[in-house]
């Protein structure tokens, strides 16, 4: 079993002994912290653990160590029926004071645990690398035959079957990448219309969305994703992201340039400078020993985006660590992201970065 750095042990050690020490005479368990914390957003007992494991803890995100110094800051935190997380607002001179403290605390502890150790300098496992004989097969959309032109169209004597997969730009960065870190298993790649049983029973990999890629669409409703992609008539040129979030829809939409905004009224082009891109690793429900991963966008910036976020030279590696603190199990997640857009380019997110993952599940 791998040991954690030192610095995230110290902080792991702390949050165990504030919720069993703080008060020596209320019986804290993890999940009555993890229902009182969770107010503010769904927490899990199980997360809470990850936070306190004394061989690999998880590191928690900033926000949730400001609720912790918020709760036990204030004894009416666990006065009530049920304990529960006061507003800000609400504490005290003394209990704001205890607050300041605690949470400058914390976030020292939170710091002291990002700083690169001996665990940090070894190779993440990337989301790429499959450990067995796979195969894997990467399936695109197709596009209408009003979206190319005579070249894709099998009866040209210059036909070239790529011109009709949608999102080409992601498969190409995605398949010489997965190539690079699979050297000796089998990759192949398809457009969905073309799909067969026997190629739903590796790894999967779906590039687009639910228009133009039926594989995308059935798989999104056979595995229940807490992130949905629907129409909406705000966005004619794409589908947007939704999340139900306490029986409330929650929508993610792209960002144009305010100038060119409404120029589509007059028939002209608006230009897109913030997409949204989606990527999902869960198991294939085909064949639990292998994987389903889903690179999705509300356009093809965002599904680009979402494929180099874990491609990129410069960044992968930065946002696989991502991955790994915050996820208990990274081979289940899905991060929603905004994919910035500079010059009609996709730039790569980084999921450190602020304002970065829109959405995440499983939620810390």
């Amino acid at each position: 079993m791998p040991l954690a750095q030192p610095g995230l042990l110290l902080l792991a050690q702390r949050l165990g002994h504030l919720r069993e020490h703080h008060w020596p005479e209320v019986r804290m368990t993890q999940a009555a912290l993890a229902k009182a914390l969770g107010s503010e957003g769904s927490l899990s007992s199980a997360t809470v653990s990850s936070w306190e494991s004394s061989t690999s803890p998880k590191l928690p995100p900033r926000n949730r160590l400001t609720a912790y110094a918020r709760f036990f800051a204030a004894y009416r935190s666990i006065e009530g029926d049920q304990p529960c997380l006061l507003p800000l607002s609400d504490l005290t001179d003394e209990e704001r004071d205890a607050y300041d403290v605690l949470e400058a605390e914390l976030l020292a502890l939170h710091d002291a645990a990002r700083k690169p150790s001996a665990r940090d300098e070894l190779p993440v496992r990337g989301t790429w690398h499959f450990d067995d004989t796979g195969p894997v097969t990467l399936i695109c959309g197709q596009l209408p035959p009003d979206r190319t032109g005579s070249f894709a169209d099998p009866v040209d004597p210059n036909y070239t079957e790529l011109l009709s997969y949608a999102d080409l730009d992601a498969l190409v960065e995605l398949l010489g990448h997965i190539r690079a870190e699979n050297p000796t298993v089998d990759i192949f790649f398809k457009l969905s219309t073309n799909v067969v049983p026997d190629d739903l029973s590796g790894h999967i990999v779906l590039l687009g969305g639910i228009v133009w890629n039926m594989i995308t669409q059935r798989l999104s409703e056979m595995t229940r994703l807490p992130v949905r992609q629907i129409y909406d008539p705000e966005v004619m040129t794409g589908e947007i992201f939704v999340v139900d979030r306490d029986g409330i829809e929650q929508k993610f939409l792209p960002t144009w340039d305010p100038e060119t905004r409404d120029s589509v009224r007059y028939g002209e082009s608006r230009i897109l400078v913030e997409d949204v891109g989606l990527i999902v690793r869960i198991r294939n429900p085909f064949n639990s020993n292998r994987s389903l991963t889903i690179c999705n966008g509300i356009h093809s910036r965002g599904v680009l985006g979402a494929v180099r976020a874990l491609t990129d030279a410069r960044l992968r590696d930065w946002n696989e660590r991502y991955i790994a603190d915050y996820f208990a199990d990274p081979s289940t997640f899905a991060i929603l992201m905004r994919v910035p857009v500079i010059a009609g380019q996709a730039i790569t997110p980084d999921f450190h970065a602020p304002g970065c993952v829109l959405y995440q599940w499983p939620e810390a």
